[in-house]
């Protein structure tokens, strides 16, 4: 049961560290709403 929630713990930083990157590069040629949904569903 503990590991669940490691792995759990584990996708939700690479998932946030994702969205930081993404967030950096700054997606320049695409629209702001794009860019947005983008992240979001990483």
């Amino acid at each position: 049961m503990a590991l669940t929630w490691i792995v759990f713990a584990l996708l939700s930083a690479i998932t946030a560290a994702l969205v930081a990157i993404f967030g950096k590069i700054g997606l320049e040629g695409i629209d702001s709403n794009v860019a947005t949904a983008i992240r979001a569903v990483v």
